[in-house]
C-alpha cells in the first residue's frame, strides 16, 4: 500500500481515547505517522528510541525537529546527558509518570526492549553498582562468555544463552549485586503499564530495497544538515563505551574527522551500518511482535 494511503487508513481506524504504540525500523516513517495521529485526534508523542533520549544528538539520531516539537507535544527526547545512568527501567518510570497525567500517549520508536517492557512488564531489579559492572566486564573480556557463565546462579545457567556475552554479564551483575538469580527477579515482574490488548499497536513493515534507498538518502541529508558538526562536538569524548555515544553512523564520521577515510566513504559506511541496524530491528519485530498489527508500506 502507498505510504500515505496506509497512514490515512490507519488513522481512520484509531480510537481517539486509546493509547497508540508505533514500532518500526529506522527511516520507515514512524515519526510522520505519530505526528499525523496527534494532529488528527490529540495526544503526546513519547519517544521509544534508546538513542534519541540523549541530548548530544539530534540530527544523527533523527530526533524530531524543533518545529515538530512545537507543533504537537513531545516527551522523552534529548533529555538525558552523556554519562548519565539511563536504562529501560528509567524510561518506563518516565512513561508511567506521563500516563499518570491523563494524557493520551502515542509511543513511537525502534527500540524493541522498550516496547516489550511497556506491554509485558519489567522486573524491578535494583541498580547495579558501577564497580560490580566494571568487574564483570573485565572478567568477560579476559575469559569470554562461556567461562563467565560458570559463575552464574544455577537457575540462570540453564535458562540463559551462555554464548551471549551481554546476557551472561547482565545476569551475573544482578546475582553478585543482589544475591538473587536474574530468573527470580523476572519471576516477580509486575503487570505491564500498557497491556497490548488496551492499545492500538502497530509495526511498520517495508520492502527492503525501498527502505534501504530511504536510509541512503536520509544519511546523506543528515550529513548536509549538520551531523558532522554533532560528531565534532563530541569527538573529545571518544573512544568511549558510554551508551550516549553509540549513535549509528558516528564511528564512521569520526574516522573521517581523524583523516582515516574520505567523507564520501564515511557516508557509504554509515549508510551500511544503518541498513544493518534496520535489519536487526526487522528481525526483532518479526519474532517478538507477532501480535501487533503489521502495516505494510512502500512507495510505488
Amino acid at each position: 500500500m502507498h505510504t500515505a494511503d496506509a497512514f490515512d487508513f490507519l488513522i481512520s481506524q484509531v480510537p481517539a481515547d486509546c493509547p497508540v504504540l508505533i514500532a518500526g525500523p529506522t527511516a520507515s516513517g514512524k515519526s510522520s505517522l505519530a505526528m499525523k495521529i496527534a494532529a488528527n485526534s490529540g495526544g503526546i508523542i513519547v519517544n521509544a528510541d534508546a538513542l534519541q533520549v540523549y541530548d548530544c544528538w539530534r540530527i544523527l539520531t533523527a530526533r524530531p525537529s524543533k518545529e515538530d516539537e512545537k507543533s504537537v507535544p513531545h516527551a522523552l527526547y534529548g533529555h538525558v546527558g552523556i554519562g548519565a545512568q539511563y536504562s529501560v527501567g528509567s524510561w518506563l518510570r518516565e512513561v508511567s509518570a506521563l500516563q499518570a497525567t491523563g494524557q493520551r500517549l502515542i509511543v513511537v520508536g525502534g527500540t524493541g526492549l522498550y516496547f516489550r517492557a511497556l506491554t509485558e512488564g519489567l522486573a524491578e531489579i535494583p541498580a547495579t553498582p558501577q564497580e560490580v559492572r566494571d568487574d564483570v566486564q573485565k572478567m568477560l573480556h579476559q575469559s569470554g562468555a562461556t567461562e563467565l557463565s560458570k559463575k552464574l546462579h544455577p537457575d540462570d545457567y540453564h535458562k540463559i544463552d551462555i554464548q551471549n556475552g551481554a546476557r551472561v554479564a547482565r545476569a551475573l551483575e544482578v546475582y553478585l549485586a543482589t544475591n538473587q538469580s536474574f530468573s527470580r527477579w523476572h519471576a516477580q515482574t509486575p503487570p505491564p503499564l500498557i497491556p497490548l490488548h488496551k492499545a492500538t499497536a502497530v509495526v511498520l513493515s517495508a520492502e527492503k530495497d525501498w527502505l534501504n534507498a530511504r536510509i541512503a538518502t536520509r544519511f546523506k541529508e543528515m550529513v548536509m544538515q549538520g551531523a558532522l558538526a554533532e560528531v565534532i562536538q563530541n569527538q573529545h569524548l571518544w573512544p568511549s563505551d558510554d551508551p550516549a555515544l553509540q549513535a549509528i553512523g558516528a564511528p564512521e564520521l569520526m574516522r573521517h574527522l581523524r583523516g582515516e577515510i574520505s567523507l564520501e566513504y564515511a557516508i557509504e559506511e554509515g549508510t551500511i551500518a544503518t541498513r544493518q541496524y534496520a535489519k536487526r530491528q526487522r528481525t526483532w519485530f518479526r519474532k517478538r511482535m507477532r501480535d501487533w498489527y503489521n502495516l505494510q508500506i512502500d512507495q510505488q
